[in-house]
């Protein structure tokens, strides 16, 4: 397992943009895939993106699509979340997730991930 740790969450406008970073302990981070989940108030943790342990594919939740980019620097033991054109509805805790050899070919289900960070918010105000 690994530990994960995000960063970069606050308050932004409609429109702005936030970098997330999920730094992860160990020295195994390169087998890992990794995932951004978001969870909003009375609402389920819903999937957003994720980056296979490979790095070689990248999967995003349609209502992402086009604005998030997921990307990880295994030099650094860290997975990036570049989200621009945020909305209101993007407003959320963030989870970073680690998933040993995790590839995105059977889907994007939480259960593929056995760690998980403490969460970051995300706030986007109209």
């Amino acid at each position: 397992q690994v530990q994960l740790v995000e960063s970069g969450g606050g308050l932004v406008q409609a429109g702005g943009s936030l970098r997330l970073s999920c730094a992860a302990s160990g020295r195994t981070f390169s087998i890992y895939g990794l995932g951004w989940f978001r969870q909003a108030p009375g609402k389920e943790r819903d999937f957003v993106a994720a980056i296979s342990w490979t790095g070689s594919s990248t999967y995003y939740a349609d209502s992402v699509k086009g604005r998030f980019t997921i990307s990880r620097d295994n030099a650094k033991n860290t997975v990036y979340l570049q989200m621009n054109s945020l909305k209101p509805e993007d407003t959320a805790v963030y989870y970073c997730a680690a998933g040993k050899y995790y590839s995105g070919s059977s889907g994007y289900w939480s259960t593929d991930f056995g760690s998980w960070g403490q969460g970051t918010q995300v706030t986007v105000s109209s």
